[in-house]
């Protein structure tokens, strides 16, 4: 054995030296045949390409190095690139430097050709209305789970060349040469066996040898369809999100009206983005793995086991398979529906702590605490319970599961492995090699065993696809509920983008967002209202509330505006009809095209201070590449803070490029000068200041409004202040009448304004002089309280803290009084 080894070894070694002598021949003979001036042109060809090669790498590397650093510049300064297409190329921090990430936004036709899967799917019975699933609809079994599910798919992948189909082709791939290496490892573990009884050493080592490098393999292969699982699951939720994200916030002001007039949602939409849609696009990516591998295994391993088993056992294969589905399709509960109130009360809860975040000062001053722990904890109760009721009924049900799956499966896969020894007619190619009489004893016992081992490990794979095939009606149940879920955000979102609110048959609730029939003319030069009633919006489908019947005025450029009156009239009502948040019902309303610059401009009541460095405070909404466009420089900036009285900040926190919490770095009058500081930034024709130097004192709110009066911003002040009458040519006073429903619209400085402030300063002076009669009889009754405070023994007591001794001295009483 030894000699035979070592000539073998010796004749393999021959056989090499021989190809090398053979190659080096050819090589010699084409050279010595080739001219010398074809030497001389390959030579200099591959001169050049190593010359151009070098130089290509160097040009590569510097441009990296330009892209890493203008990547660290756009970080630090918050902004962008901005692409012809319309495409803003971003540079978000990665490891030690920058990711380059390009997004194209969403075009308005794609908009348009998605609007019919999501605003008008098809009927099906127990949907109700057809656009959100109702509660008794079981998902995952009926036509709605299926039209939801396609319609996200369309998002997801929205064209066969895209990045997302490359990756499902890929992941396939290797599902496939999973499914390969299963029928591999099968026959090899059936002729390991064989070998091993056979007493083969040689044929046993060569089959573990491999076995070990297709395993090798096999581990990669599993381990890339779980990359390539995971970076399915990222590539969908990219799509949907900027999907999403493009709907959501927009010139049209959804993530407004989404929560304060459709309502379709709940209380927002930070659940749905941020946690519904993470649990849908990743249930999504391995239901293509649970379903799509365990469907090709069940395929393929059915053929084998026909080729080797014959009919009857595909024949009992199939009506197992029936019989199970049929089992645990009418044992499993609505995972689907309870996945989906499991998400609502999640949002529920989150959203409780998210209101708690938002106001923990007022609930401070309060004193509140034990109150919102009682908020929180009886949600968290309610939470707890719904989720404890899921796993009872999952305990139930995993256990009828795992015990069909695992051991009735195995039980009747040794039934069916056992045919073609009891029953060889029966038993396919397998019962034909048992009928052959001319075959040796021992043989037959070897390929007996070799086509046993091969067959039980074919039934354990075929047992595991089905099991994964019935473990996914569970799976499939709880995608149906993130399903739905994500699809009603989706069609909410596209239902407010479009303004579709219909008419319902049982009639309409007077002024709900079915019933707006104003108009908005955009491109004015100026504000006018006419006959437009102020309404505060209900949650569709009710009505609203009027708070203001008929509402007419105009003010043209250089004609300032105040618009006063007490707390809860609508005041700030008429701005938010005027920026667009709350709908036109009747009237019209018109106002400039454009938002800024040239057009006008909205300062809320409470001061929004963004993400970002201080110079992003000022320019806000814009970035820094807006700035650049707009031709303005940091020296504008300063003008515009010292305009403001914040000319010390850049300097106080450390530059333009200072990141801070700025909420909480800033004073409430701070804050408000801010906003002030970019309406001067922004320099537009009309500015809607709703009580936004309430923070500020008289006089520094006094030279902020004459600033912005000579920058020629036209003003329209929402403000309890008097004060302010002198900055402005017109006064809308509301809350007059009985009701407080009425309004007056009238020019300061009228003589009908003079006699107004006659008649009230004429029933001041008759309320003074009154106060010294109010005065003595205020002793009066102190006199009278101070002789009645006695015991059962008419022993005197004390006077309550509140009653003063007659005897002290009178300008104490004066001054308290």
């Amino acid at each position: 054995m030894a000699v035979q080894s070592t000539l073998r070894h010796a004749a393999s070694e021959d056989i090499l030296m021989v190809f090398i002598d053979k190659y080096k021949k050819l090589v010699k003979d084409r050279l010595q045949k080739t001219s010398r001036r074809a030497k001389l042109v390959a030579t200099l060809a591959l001169a050049l390409s190593i010359v151009l090669g070098a130089e290509g790498s160097r040009r590569w590397w510097k441009r990296r190095r330009q892209e890493k650093e203008q990547g660290r510049k756009l970080v630090r300064t918050n902004s962008w690139l901005l692409g012809k297409d319309g495409s803003r190329t971003i540079y978000v921090p990665y490891k030690d430097g920058t990711s380059k990430v390009v997004i194209h936004r969403t075009k308005p036709l794609t908009f348009e050709a998605h609007r019919r899967l999501f605003l008008n799917p098809p009927k099906v019975s127990g949907l109700g209305d057809g656009t959100v699933p109702s509660a008794q609809t079981k998902p995952g079994l009926n036509l709605a789970f299926l039209h939801q599910f396609l319609s996200l798919m369309s998002i997801m992948i929205p064209r066969w060349t895209s990045k997302e189909a490359g990756l499902l082709v890929s992941h396939g791939v290797f599902l496939m040469l999973r499914t390969y290496l299963s029928l591999v490892v099968a026959r090899l573990d059936g002729e390991i066996v064989r070998d091993l009884v056979a007493g083969n050493g040689r044929l046993f080592l060569w089959g573990i040898a491999k076995w070990c490098g297709l395993g090798g393999f096999a581990a990669y292969t599993n381990s890339m369809i779980k990359f390539l699982e995971s970076k399915v699951s990222i590539a969908f939720r990219t799509r949907l999100t900027r999907y999403i994200h493009d709907l959501y916030l927009n010139d049209n002001l959804n993530y407004y009206k989404l929560s304060n007039s459709d309502g379709g949602i709940g209380q927002g939409a930070d659940q749905f983005i941020t946690q519904d849609l993470t649990l849908f696009c990743a249930s999504a990516a391995n239901l293509y793995s649970s379903l799509g591998k365990p469907f090709v295994d069940l395929c393929v391993f059915n053929y084998q086991l026909y080729r080797s088993l014959g009919p009857l056992a595909l024949t009992g294969l199939l009506s197992n398979y029936f019989l199970t589905a049929s089992i645990l399709r009418r044992m499993s509960p609505p995972f689907g529906k309870l996945k989906a109130v499991e998400g609502r009360k999640e949002g529920d809860f989150r959203g409780l702590h998210a209101r708690l975040i938002a106001n923990a000062e007022e609930v401070a001053f309060y004193g509140g605490a034990e109150m919102e722990k009682t908020f929180l904890n009886r949600e968290f109760k309610s939470l707890k319970n719904w989720m404890e009721g899921i796993y009872m009924l999952k305990i139930r049900y995993n256990i009828l599961e795992d015990f069909i799956l695992k051991y009735s499966w195995s039980a009747y896969g040794y039934l069916l492995s056992s045919l073609p020894v009891f029953l060889p007619a029966w038993g396919g190619l397998g019962g034909a090699m048992e009928m052959l009489e001319h075959a040796e004893k021992g043989g037959r016992e070897r390929n007996r065993m070799k086509d046993f081992i091969t067959n039980k490990r074919l039934m354990l794979s075929l047992a595991d696809a089905g099991g994964r095939m019935m473990y996914s009606i569970k799976d499939l149940a709880e995608l149906a509920g993130y399903t739905s879920r994500v699809y009603t955000l989706i069609s909410t979102l596209h239902r407010v983008h479009a303004d579709a609110y219909f008419p319902r048959a049982s009639g309409n609730e007077l002024y709900s967002l079915s019933d707006v029939q104003g108009t908005i003319q955009k491109g004015f030069d100026g504000v006018r209202l006419e006959h437009v009633p102020i309404v505060a919006p209900g949650l569709w489908p009710q009505g609203g509330e009027e708070l203001l019947e008929s509402l007419s005025l105009i003010v043209r450029r250089g004609e300032h505006l105040l618009i006063s009156g007490p707390n809860g009239v609508g005041k700030s009502a008429i701005a938010r009809v005027l920026a667009g948040l709350w709908p036109v019902y009747r009237g019209l309303v018109s106002r400039p095209k454009s938002i800024g610059e040239d057009g006008i401009m909205f300062l809320p009541q409470r001061p929004y201070l963004s993400i970002g460095t201080l110079r992003d405070q000022v320019i806000y909404p814009d970035g820094e590449l807006d700035m650049r466009l707009k031709r303005k420089s940091e020296d504008d900036l300063k003008r515009a803070l010292d305009a403001a009285k914040l000319g010390y900040l850049p300097d106080r926190e450390g530059g333009w490029d200072t990141r801070k919490e700025w909420k909480d770095v800033l004073s409430g009058g701070e804050k408000q000068r801010v906003g002030i500081a970019r309406l001067l930034y922004h320099e537009p024709q009309y500015a809607i200041i709703d009580e936004g130097t309430s923070a500020v004192s008289s006089d520094v709110e006094g030279l902020l409004y004459e600033t912005c009066k000579e920058k020629g911003i036209t003003l329209i002040t929402i403000s309890t202040r008097a004060s302010l009458k002198k900055y402005h040519t017109f006064n809308l006073a509301l809350g007059a009448g009985d009701n407080g429903d009425e309004w007056e619209f009238e020019r300061i400085g009228t003589e009908r304004e003079k006699l107004q402030v006659e008649r009230e300063l004429q029933d001041l002076r008759e309320r003074l002089s009154q106060v010294e009669q109010w005065r003595q009889r205020r002793q009066e009754i102190e006199k009278e309280l101070a002789q009645v405070w006695t015991e059962k023994n008419d022993v005197p007591l004390d006077p309550p803290p509140y009653v003063q001794n007659p005897e002290q001295d009178t300008d104490a009483t004066t001054t308290e009084f």
